[in-house]
């Protein structure tokens, strides 16, 4: 995607995502056989259910098939929130990800497995589980220390809500 194309496109779909209190995560136009797929990906600090997702396609819909942004071709439209695997990369990533098991690059080499306890402007607070019956610890990790973050899925995991119970 051009890059004009890709900021028409953000230009014209920024306003429209925002009005729904939602965060414009990414915008991929790609070639799906003969036509062409925009992919609208969306994200809020409380996650984001079906139905917004479904309104925001067709108000999406409406505003491109107005303008003149995707051309004359056709293309299919898909909006959807980000997977529960896709990169931490945005200090917001960090924060909507507090409490989850996140699986770390570090600049220097090597990797990190630890929970994110607390986030702030210079980076995080950690809980790295303990091995073999030893006890958690914590660790302190600036974002410039960090190459790569990843969401580690939890298929064990008690809700705190459940733990609380």
């Amino acid at each position: 995607m051009s890059t004009t194309q890709s900021d028409r496109l953000r230009g014209l779909l920024e306003p429209l995502v925002a009005a729904k209190g939602l965060d414009l995560e990414e915008i991929e136009l790609s070639k799906a056989g003969r036509r062409r797929m925009l992919r609208i990906v969306v994200d809020s600090d409380e996650g984001v259910e079906l139905d917004a997702c479904a309104e925001l396609s067709r108000e999406a819909s409406d505003a491109l098939d107005a303008s003149d942004v995707m051309g004359e071709d056709e293309y299919v439209l898909e909006v959807s929130s980000p997977g529960a695997d896709r990169p931490l990369s945005e200090h917001r990533h960090y924060v909507r990800a507090t409490g989850r098991l996140v699986k770390f690059q570090l600049a220097e080499g090597g990797e990190l497995i630890a929970r994110i306890l607390d986030v702030d402007d210079e980076g995080l607070d950690l809980e790295v589980p303990g091995v073999k019956g030893r006890k958690a610890t914590a660790r302190r990790i600036a974002f410039t220390d960090i190459a790569k973050a990843r969401v580690e899925i939890e298929f064990n995991r008690k809700d705190k809500k459940e733990e609380e119970a």
